[in-house]
C-alpha cells in the first residue's frame, strides 16, 4: 500500500512569512545603502575618520562635477574644476553655493564617483553631504571637503589603472524631494 503524504501549511507560517518579506522589503533601502557606504559599491564614497599613514607617489586627477536640480535657483561651484593628488594624500576643497532666487530654500546635496570601481577608495574625512542646508534670498555660502585615495587601489586589479576619478555633486530642493517621495 502506498502511503499518503499529508502537506499542510499552517496558516501562521503563510502570515509569519509575509511579515517578514514585507520586513525585507522596507528594511532593504538602507540596508542597500549602508552596504554602498561600507563598500563602496556603486561609486558610494566611503567616509573615513583618519587619514592613511603613507603617500604613494602615484598620482590620480580628481575633478569635480557639481550640480543643482530642476527649480532650485542655486548656484553650485567647486573652487577648482580638477586637481592632481598623489595617493594617500589628504586634499581640501572649497565649494560655494548661492541662492540666487528671491525666497528662503533649502537642498540637501547628494555624490556619486565615477568610475564605480573607484568608490570604494575615494574616502572622505569631512563633507557636507546629506545636511539640509537653507539659505536666505542672494545668501552664499561655503563647505568644506576633505579626503584622500586610499593607497589600496594601487593593488586592486580592477582599479590600480585608474587615473582620473570624479566626484560629482547634486543639490535637491528638500520641498520638491518631499512632494515626489510622498
Amino acid at each position: 500500500m502506498s502511503e499518503k503524504v499529508k502537506n499542510n501549511i499552517n496558516p501562521i507560517y503563510l502570515v509569519l512569512i509575509f511579515f517578514i518579506m514585507l520586513g525585507l522589503s522596507y528594511a532593504s533601502v538602507p540596508l542597500y545603502e549602508l552596504f554602498c557606504k561600507v563598500t563602496g559599491f556603486g561609486g558610494t564614497p566611503k567616509t573615513s575618520k583618519q587619514a592613511p599613514n603613507v603617500v604613494i607617489d602615484h598620482n590620480i586627477v580628481t575633478r569635480f562635477d557639481t550640480n543643482v536640480s530642476k527649480g532650485l535657483f542655486w548656484e553650485f561651484k567647486a573652487e577648482k574644476n580638477k586637481e592632481n593628488i598623489k595617493v594617500g594624500q589628504v586634499s581640501t576643497i572649497k565649494f560655494t553655493v548661492k541662492n540666487l532666487g528671491n525666497e528662503t530654500s533649502t537642498a540637501v546635496s547628494t555624490f556619486n564617483v565615477v568610475p564605480d570601481s573607484a568608490g570604494k577608495y575615494f574616502n572622505k574625512i569631512s563633507c557636507f553631504c546629506f545636511e539640509q542646508q537653507t539659505l536666505k534670498p542672494k545668501e552664499s555660502m561655503d563647505f568644506v571637503m576633505a579626503y584622500f585615495i586610499d593607497p589600496k587601489i594601487v593593488e586592486d586589479l580592477s582599479s590600480k589603472e585608474i587615473k582620473d576619478i570624479t566626484l560629482s555633486y547634486t543639490f535637491f530642493d528638500v520641498a520638491n524631494y518631499k512632494k515626489v517621495n510622498n
